[in-house]
């Protein structure tokens, strides 16, 4: 027990120092916000030459052979394929200066359902708070115009601290053919709630909050094949950076939480499109 007790204060005088510099606020800089969208706009930029290619839609599809059969293998037993992925401009790295780039990709296969009941499901944005709960507490559609969705969602995420959102997204789903589907969906507007469900609520000003989530696209795929979907979700966000001293611990915790909430998405949403969840 006194070994334990001595292994555990390093770790809680790391946390004595480092939450104090967690929740203080950081402004949004433009230099960040440009090399963010600098990273965007090649990650976008990949993403639509992979979506006119209809024999490489999805990730896996351009993989090595070996590497192909193993990913298809793990995914129609079942699992979802999380991985971290990296944008460079010609190779070299893009640096953000006092930002953090969170880009993840989800993959899922689910038998026995189609395209359009994927898609469906997302564009279900009432039930989502029923769905993704905790990570969505609040979704309501502000707008819709044939495949166009504009939805504010409430967000909550517990790591290292609580964080909660008021959040405006842009939603466009494009439809190529019969099998194919996907969806650009990208955060405009993201404030950080003070004190929520208390009275003295508030937002606190865009850009210049505690700075856990600046900015958020997901980047969404669907397609029907093999007697069911895939589903494909690039998550790209970006946070604050702390103190390079602080980093080696506070990093992987951050880091962290895109990974949970796309593993929690993609295993409700199996759930929710299973066939055999339809007659439970």
């Amino acid at each position: 027990m006194l070994n334990a007790e001595r292994r555990s204060l390093p770790f809680l005088l790391v946390l004595c120092v480092v939450f104090p510099s967690l929740t203080r606020a950081m402004e949004l800089t433009q230099p960040t916000a440009d090399a963010f969208q600098c990273y965007v706009q090649r990650t976008e930029l990949r993403i639509q030459g992979e979506l006119s290619d209809s024999e490489h839609f999805l990730y896996f599809d351009s993989l090595p052979e070996k590497q192909r059969a193993s990913m298809l293998a793990r995914l129609q037993s079942g699992h979802v394929v999380i991985e971290p992925m990296r944008t460079r401009d010609d190779g070299k790295e893009i640096k953000v200066p006092d930002g953090l780039v969170h880009h993840w990709l989800a993959i899922a296969f689910i038998p026995g359902t189609t395209r359009d009941q994927a898609v469906a499901l997302a564009q279900d944005y009432p039930r989502h708070p029923e769905l993704y709960a905790p990570d969505v507490q609040r979704a309501t559609v502000l707008s819709h115009v044939d495949q166009h969705f504009s939805v504010y969602f409430r967000f909550y995420r517990h790591a290292i601290v609580t964080a909660v959102y008021d959040t405006e997204f842009s939603a466009d789903y494009f439809l190529p053919d019969n099998a194919r589907g996907y969806c650009f969906t990208r955060a405009v507007r993201i404030a950080e709630v003070q004190n929520p469900g208390k009275p003295d609520e508030r937002e606190l000003p865009v850009g210049n909050d505690h700075g856990y989530m600046w900015r958020l696209n997901l980047y969404s795929r669907y397609m029907e094949k093999d007697n069911g979907v895939y589903i494909e979700i690039e998550f790209l966000a970006l946070s604050r950076s702390v103190p390079a001293i602080f980093a080696w611990f506070v990093n992987p915790y951050i880091r962290s939480v895109p990974r949970d909430y796309l593993t929690n998405y993609m295993h409700v949403t199996k759930k929710a499109l299973s066939p055999d969840n339809s007659h439970s």
